[in-house]
């Protein structure tokens, strides 16, 4: 909830009839102080996760569990001087030294050695004119905008870029997106976070999800392809009643080799019946250096979905299929994708060499919503299926809940065990 740095003093008086008129006494006013043009907000959050990592330990012990407490303030001008806004975000992390006794890891954290810190999360500036808009600084990207490098949810807090956005809405019913994206922190797992480029790599080494390498470090912002960067361009159409169409363009010179990487993709969606939903979505990811890679062949992706809500119940179907060339599908900036069969932990089985089938459905019942859903992955090392159930809530106006329970099944070369997993997280907003 933003709170405005806004004071207004009124003084009013009142005459009171019947019998003698009583006098009116002079009314004092005291001047309002001008509005700074300030709004803050933020939240704190308690984040816990355990899990029986794949049989090598049990649900709620110490060696597999994780925790944080996080505090984030944020403080936006739109019109700090000249037309010219900023915004600035600061998060926390703390353990509370509950390492020392309830878990051993962190969901997020600043390196190896260090589990309590903090960092600026966003710091731009802003400015606008007829029907462009440009932000320059570190800002989170939106998934519907920049489905390869997008700020994901999941996580105590987002992860961020440091990036120039351009936005323009002249041409009817469009909205161009530009943006050069210079580097980014990553969001990871907790208990081993296999974080990487790469995550399709994870399976093709015979590595299971969930095990790997510490929760990673919010405080590195590391260059995501040197002084180059990467550029963005998306085309946001909605000329047509209820129809959205969206395309992406990224390019980024000397990528990794001396070849220049490419990503072509497109996201249709249409919405019929007010409460549905029917969506395709593909594209392909294109580098030289993939002939040493794999098959040699540039990524290939597509994906497919209808959903809709009905009373108090609602729910998806949805398919997605990439091929074994290349990179895969990935997020630079985090652990997920944006294809229509992503859930709260198979990203690894459908960005590469999988085709997947999923299904959820839902209902508005218990002050809140529940869902469940389940998903099958064909992968060309094995097979995967995951099954999720979560609920969430909002308490008060103020207080968010989440409670979700993950069961894996991961049966790839040198590699065949189940994973239970538990996340609970609390969020006050304000």
């Amino acid at each position: 909830m933003k709170k405005t740095l806004l004071l207004s003093v009124v003084a009013s008086t009142m005459i009171m009839a019947g019998g003698d008129i009583a006098p009116v006494e002079p009314v004092v006013e005291t001047p309002a102080p001008a509005v700074s043009g300030w709004e803050f907000s933020g939240q704190a959050a308690l984040y816990y996760q355990t899990h029986d990592a794949f049989g090598y330990s049990d649900l709620f012990d110490q060696d597999s569990s994780a925790a944080n407490a996080g505090l984030q303030l944020r403080a936006v001008n739109a019109d700090l001087y000249n037309g010219i806004g900023a915004g600035v975000e600061v998060s926390g992390l703390a353990t509370f030294d509950l390492e020392n006794s309830v878990v051993s890891d962190v969901m997020q954290g600043f390196g190896t050695d260090d589990l309590d810190g903090g960092w600026i999360s966003q710091m731009y500036l802003t400015y606008g004119f007829d029907n462009t808009s440009f932000k320059l600084g570190r800002q989170e990207l939106p998934k519907a905008l920049s489905p390869f490098a997008f700020s994901e949810e999941w996580n105590v807090f987002k992860n961020t870029y440091d990036a120039l956005l351009v936005v323009n809405s002249d041409i009817s019913n469009t909205t161009l997106v530009g943006a050069w994206v210079r580097s980014a922190n990553q969001n990871g797992y907790g208990l081993g976070a296999m974080n990487g480029f790469n995550p399709s790599f994870n399976f093709q080494a015979g590595m299971p999800p969930i095990l790997g390498t510490p929760a990673s470090d919010m405080n590195s912002f590391e260059e995501i392809n040197g002084d180059h960067g990467v550029f963005m361009l998306t085309a946001q159409n909605k000329s047509i009643e209820n129809l959205t169409l969206t395309g992406s363009w990224y390019y980024s010179n000397e990528f990794l080799t001396n070849d220049d990487l490419n990503i072509l993709w497109g996201d249709a969606q249409y919405n019929f019946m007010q409460n549905y939903t029917l969506g395709l979505q593909g594209g392909t990811v294109m580098h030289d250096a993939f002939e040493t890679f794999n098959s040699g062949d540039d990524t290939v992706a597509f994906g497919a979905m209808i959903g809709g809500k009905y009373d108090i119940f609602h729910g998806a179907l949805a398919f997605s299929s990439v091929d074994d060339g290349g990179f895969g599908v990935f997020n630079v900036g985090g652990q997920q994708t944006a294809l229509y069969t992503q859930m709260m932990f198979n990203e690894r089985a459908i960005a590469f060499d999988s085709d997947t089938f999923m299904v959820k459905v839902g209902a508005d019942v218990f002050g809140g919503k529940v869902c469940a859903a389940y998903g099958m992955s064909d992968m060309g090392m094995g097979d995967y299926n995951e099954f999720d159930l979560s609920y969430s809530a909002k308490v008060t106006d103020s207080i968010d809940l989440t409670a979700a329970y993950a069961f894996m099944d991961a049966d790839v070369e040198d590699f065949d065990d189940t994973n239970n997993v538990i996340r609970v997280i609390g969020r006050y907003n304000f």
